[in-house]
């Protein structure tokens, strides 16, 4: 969660079409001593696009939510860390990027409630099991409940496609990507005949993050150490995004940064995207219903498995509302919740019910394309990532020094060295 994503309920047309959806509704609470809980999150979670505030504050009488979203999670998380540090300012429940989780657990600790002396603990064993244990200390403490994951696929402009003279139905776009070199070819293609002002990529940074989504090891290998200079996947996805770069196949726009970015899903600056599950709804709020019809969604080339995000939701140790908050929590990330999340805002459940449940999702907006089937297989298919504490940190170095590629002129090997010395000096 998505370092990711913005949309506005109001432009949110075309839900998904779910097959198996259950319901929930918040069990009724007495009337008990007025509590106000604060949630700060960034990005679009869904709670506040999907009314699921309003509907916990209606069926718990006394209890008041105060939400505050900022959009940039590269801006939300060190202005969450001088909170942690000073002990104030910091809400009942903060959200966590998928990237900070590692640091959460190894390194702050202390900051943060563990769920399991909670309300929440009975909700701790209904998610994938790899989306827990990231969550969770070497001694067992809880730190964050799962809100979603981020399986991969391709968005893509089926007008741009057609125009261009490339294929548009899903199955056969696919077949024409065996892989990433594979995308790229078609991407030359594309550009060859493409509508002017079209490119067929929005940025280097998100083709970067795609490829290495499908990966295990990334930064950090399974004993800790800080592995991302050696490990010859990232070099060669950050070498492939380059080539992109160099060769003409991107936008050249800064993902979430640039208004030039969010302009283009309505006006055509680009034909494909990096898409996990959560970029559906960005889509749709940024397209807006003039989009509808023109997107549609394919797998990742080649068919492979990758996961980009996912968040958690966790409870400062300082919160004074811990177990209303664990409450909150709990009632948010349930299996009904979350399936009410992927069908209006797109964010891919991270419980194993609700994976079932929207495992038959289609959606209208996206020319009906089978979204909840293209979502599970990537998620089932997708390798257990090893996280590290500094994750987040080196993905914006490797993202800002593609942008130098696409924008400044810099060579592949000078953006690579550049992104190792802005790591070293944060990272140590």
């Amino acid at each position: 969660m998505p370092i990711r994503r913005t949309a506005t309920a109001a432009l949110l047309a075309g839900s998904l079409a779910l097959t198996a959806c259950g319901s929930s509704d918040p069990a009724p609470a007495a009337p008990g001593t007025p509590t106000e809980i604060s949630v700060s999150l960034f990005g679009t979670f869904g709670y506040d696009e999907v009314g699921l505030f309003k509907e916990y504050e209606a069926a718990n009488p006394g209890i008041t939510i105060r939400y505050e979203s900022t959009q940039g999670e590269d801006k939300y998380w060190p202005a969450l860390q001088t909170r942690l540090a000073s002990g104030s300012g910091v809400a009942d429940v903060q959200g966590i990027e998928v990237a900070r989780i590692a640091d959460v657990v190894q390194n702050q600790a202390d900051l943060w409630t563990d769920l399991r002396d909670t309300p929440a603990n009975d909700a701790v064993g209904r998610y994938i099991d790899w989306k827990e244990k990231a969550a969770t200390t070497p001694d067992g403490a809880v730190l964050g409940l799962g809100t979603d994951i981020g399986p991969m696929g391709i968005c893509y402009r089926s007008d741009l496609l057609q125009q261009a003279g490339l294929p548009t139905d899903p199955a056969q776009l696919s077949a024409q990507m065996p892989d990433w070199n594979g995308f790229l070819a078609l991407g030359e293609k594309f550009q060859a005949a493409a509508p002017a002002g079209a490119a067929w990529h929005d940025s280097a940074g998100g083709l970067y993050n795609a490829i290495i989504s499908t990966q295990q090891q990334i930064y950090y290998d399974a004993s800790g150490n800080l592995v991302y200079a050696s490990n010859p996947a990232v070099r060669q996805a950050f070498d492939t995004a380059a080539k992109a770069g160099q060769a003409g196949l991107t936008a050249k726009l800064e993902q979430f940064l640039d208004p030039g970015w969010d302009q283009g899903f309505g006006s055509g600056r680009f034909a494909t995207i990096a898409c996990p599950s959560w970029m559906i709804g960005y889509i749709k709020g940024k397209a807006g219903e003039a989009g509808a019809g023109k997107w549609n969604v394919t797998s990742l080339p080649g068919g492979a498995g990758g996961n980009w995000g996912g968040s958690y939701m966790g409870i400062p140790a300082s919160s004074p509302h811990k177990e209303e908050a664990a409450k909150l929590i709990t009632w948010l990330t349930a299996p009904e919740q979350q399936a009410k999340v992927f069908a209006k805002v797109g964010n891919f459940p991270s419980t194993t019910q609700a994976i079932t449940e929207v495992s038959g999702a289609t959606d209208p907006y996206f020319n009906g394309a089978p979204i909840g089937q293209i979502f599970s297989k990537s998620a089932t298919s997708a390798p257990v990532q090893i996280l590290g504490p500094q994750d987040g940190v080196v993905k914006n170095a490797m993202t800002q020094a593609l942008l130098a590629v696409e924008t400044g002129g810099a060579t592949p090997d000078v953006a690579w060295a550049d992104a190792g010395k802005k790591i070293d000096n944060q990272v140590g």
